[in-house]
């Protein structure tokens, strides 16, 4: 009697692991579809065009650095020229995401300064792109900076001659006629005016502006300081952003005599210059 309530309790066991194995395997079923019918995978946001960066003491030509600091020319001696043109390269612990260049040369005119800037932005936020980092610093700048949002008034925007003209009343019939020729009759309205438009397009052109021609968004900025007591500094700065690179031009010139102004103009021109050389390096 007792062996058989062995047997029997043996078998009831074996009936339980069974239904248990059976149970659970359909349970692992449903796990394994449940978690391929939620999963989901997430997009990366676009790396940057530029994984480099170029050589900073090496992206300026000779004949630029001859232009913008032009007492490089007149060193006399020959291993100070080179060392000139040379440049020092700016202290940097990641030469993959920052480097730079800075130039100093002096003349009998002027001590002219330039320096290159190139950072290569990197985001390590997946949901945005490298790009869109990059114009965010960008924008940063450009707000330090302070540039106007729209230029002055344009030529267009100047009185015609028509509305000068016809606020002035009309000469009286009984006015005595006089055979000696008048000061105010030698100035020709239309002459005035259009001398007055040149000059406020002029104006315009040099001051502190948005670029529209210079990579995916840039800047210029145009600061004179001193006085005329002392020697007035000009620095020109331009700034630019390609892809996911940003880059910094200053470009500083500070005469020798009292007084002297460096022109804004011939300053702006030789940074354009510059600027438009190295988009094309990195496009190249």
């Amino acid at each position: 009697m007792q062996r058989k309530a062995y047997v029997t309790g043996t078998a009831a066991l074996l009936a339980a692991l069974l239904a248990g194995c059976t149970s659970g395997s359909g349970g692992g079923d449903d796990t394994t579809d449940k978690n391929a019918d939620t999963g989901t995978s997430t997009v990366a946001a676009q790396p940057g065009k530029y994984r480099t960066l170029p050589e900073p003491c090496g992206a300026v030509s000779h004949d630029t650095l001859d232009s913008l600091l032009p007492g490089i020319t007149q060193i006399a001696d020959a291993d100070q020229r080179d060392k000139a043109y040379q440049g020092d390269a700016t202290l940097t612990y990641d030469t993959d995401r920052k480097v730079g260049c800075r130039w100093k040369v002096e003349s009998a005119d002027a001590t002219d300064r330039l320096s290159v800037d190139f950072e290569r932005v990197v985001s390590y936020d997946n949901a945005v792109s490298d790009d869109n980092e990059a114009q965010t610093i960008y924008t940063q700048l450009e707000t330090a900076a302070d540039i106007p949002e729209s230029a002055p008034p344009t030529a267009s925007e100047s009185p015609s001659p028509s509305d000068s003209t016809s606020a002035s009343p009309a000469p009286s019939s009984s006015a005595p006629s006089s055979s000696a020729p008048s000061s105010s009759a030698s100035v020709d309205p239309a002459s005035a005016t259009s001398a007055s438009a040149s000059a406020s397009t002029a104006s315009a052109d040099i001051q502190p502006r948005v670029l529209t021609d210079l990579g995916d968004q840039a800047y210029l900025d145009d600061q004179l300081s001193g006085s005329g007591s002392t020697a007035e500094q000009r620095t020109v700065t331009v700034v630019f952003r390609t892809s996911n690179v940003v880059v910094t031009i200053e470009y500083e010139e500070q005469p020798m005599a009292t007084g002297t102004v460096p022109d804004s103009k011939e300053m702006q021109d030789r940074a354009q210059k510059l600027a438009a050389q190295l988009a094309e390096a990195l496009n190249g």
